[in-house]
């Protein structure tokens, strides 16, 4: 992981982090860089209200938002920005709306990297409307001036579309603290986060390689 003079972090739903560079992310907290997390939803209309449920639709948001704030608190990350866009809207948001969200962030923090979803290869609506308005937004930059954007692609097309991940982050040794986050994110997470917890105590394979490593494809701006 190259040395970075902030890192800006922007995904539509929480746990979306948690999931994919949480261990990227406490990595560069470790190592002393800034990190800013914009995140632009609660996650309202998640599908899972705990398990056994603990939550209901009216209380989802306010166990969402704490939930949010606890994985922040795992991953020593200090700088939280919830955005307060609602859940499975964003894709039929005015792309300019969130330009100029992502322009005001850019602005205030400067970060040399940012890193979000791949636009197209992202699966949900909410993903692929935030990845294209970064882009977009990146895009508006002087390319002298423009952080590099990392970006994370899991759909069934990705490797064949664009190719092997150009970023393989080794995260093992922030395993427990990936695990941790991800657990934060209770209501939406639980039975998923005891069986990495169980996968890493019996050095199952197929779940180490997906704790340890955090793949990630570099956008190239035409």
């Amino acid at each position: 992981m190259e040395k970075e003079r902030h890192v800006l972090v922007i995904f539509p739903h929480p746990d979306d982090e948690a999931f994919s560079v949480s261990g990227t992310i406490a990595k560069y907290i470790h190592d002393g860089t800034p990190v800013t997390y914009a995140c632009l939803t609660l996650g309202q209309m998640g599908r899972n209200l705990g398990s056994p449920p603990f939550a209901t639709r009216e209380t989802l948001p306010d166990v969402r938002r704490e939930e949010l704030m606890e994985a922040a608190r795992v991953l020593g990350l200090e700088d939280l920005r919830m955005l307060g866009y609602r859940d499975k809207t964003i894709e039929f948001l005015d792309e300019s709306v969130l330009v100029n969200e992502f322009t005001g962030l850019i602005e205030e923090l400067n970060p040399s990297l940012i890193i979000s979803f791949y636009p197209g290869y992202s699966v949900h609506p909410d993903h692929d409307a935030t990845a294209e308005a970064v882009v977009r937004t990146l895009e508006k930059m002087d390319p002298v001036q423009r952080p590099k954007l990392l970006c994370l692609a899991f759909s069934r097309n990705c490797i064949e579309d664009l190719g092997e991940p150009d970023v393989h982050n080794d995260v093992q040794n922030f395993a427990e603290k990936k695990i941790a986050t991800i657990a934060a994110h209770r209501s939406q997470t639980q039975l998923y986060a005891l069986s990495l917890q169980e996968g890493l105590k019996n050095q199952d394979q197929a779940i180490l390689e997906r704790l340890y490593t955090e793949r990630l494809w570099t956008y190239k701006f035409k």
